[in-house]
């Protein structure tokens, strides 16, 4: 499968790419003409081709090859059943295996660990029942609603994983986007900026903070804040561990009321 959509991203961005290049605009239909010519049978849901390659896995090493050193072609929404390919600044927002991580204390009902999956959904539930988004923050958060789909001026429809506000100390709102990621799934800037996108054009008075939230190998959360200020830059990044009492010493607390 991942050969047959890769013949077909190919040819798409080969249909239109000139060397020079920065972005490659093609609308979603191209996918059926060039399967059609090339006799290639599409899956069901065509989408799942673009779905790939955005969030799942790697452009083609032919695609790729023409990008500069530190940049990256992503597929990006340009409109409805329109997507470009754009030259981007290479962002890599993976756990940093060196970053020392903090306990938190399990409070997920036992009735949602013992039914959820290791996926999207059960990320969610555990940062909501553990305030894990206030404690990465600082400040109180409320979820607003998940799975928000709306559209989006220039984009088209976009969606995000959930949507909290927040307020800080001195009455300050926020809106706070969450893309949440577990398995194969990887994070990356075309998420975030649509969820910056989304904030503006639905929230323009509050304060948008993008977070990205990932499962890591070792059962650990990683959380990543980010900040669009001449392009989308990592603000923070902090991994967490929920451990039950028994594994919370007086000694690990100690250590915390140590840290700068």
């Amino acid at each position: 499968m991942a050969n047959r959509y890769s013949q077909l991203i190919e040819k798409v961005f080969f249909n239109s790419y000139r060397k020079g290049d920065m972005n490659v605009l093609f609308l979603r239909e191209e996918i059926e003409i060039i399967a059609r010519k090339i006799s290639i049978k599409l899956p069901k849901n065509i989408g799942d081709i673009l779905y790939s390659f955005r969030f799942r896995n790697e452009l083609p090493k032919s695609i790729s090859q023409t990008a500069p050193d530190g940049y990256e072609w992503l597929i990006k929404l340009a409109g409805r059943g329109v997507y470009q390919f754009s030259l981007e600044e290479k962002l890599e927002i993976i756990p940093n295996s060196n970053l020392t991580f903090t306990k938190i204390l399990d409070s997920t009902p036992g009735v949602i660990n013992k039914y959820s999956f290791t996926d999207e959904q059960a990320l969610l539930a555990i940062l909501r029942y553990n305030r894990l988004i206030d404690i990465f923050l600082g400040i109180a958060c409320y979820s607003l609603q998940n799975h928000l789909r709306t559209t989006v001026p220039n984009l088209g429809q976009v969606e995000t994983d959930e949507v909290y506000i927040g307020i800080d100390k001195k009455g300050v709102h926020y809106i706070v986007p969450i893309q949440a990621k577990a398995g194969n799934d990887k994070q990356g800037r075309v998420q975030i900026e649509q969820d910056i996108e989304l904030c503006k054009n639905k929230f323009p008075k509050l304060i948008c903070v993008p977070i990205a939230a990932q499962f890591m190998s070792d059962g650990k959360i990683a959380l990543f804040s980010f900040e669009h200020n001449e392009g989308i830059k990592m603000l923070s990044e902090r991994h967490y561990k929920l451990v039950p009492p028994s594994e919370f010493s007086e000694e690990e607390l100690l250590n915390y009321m140590n840290r700068t």
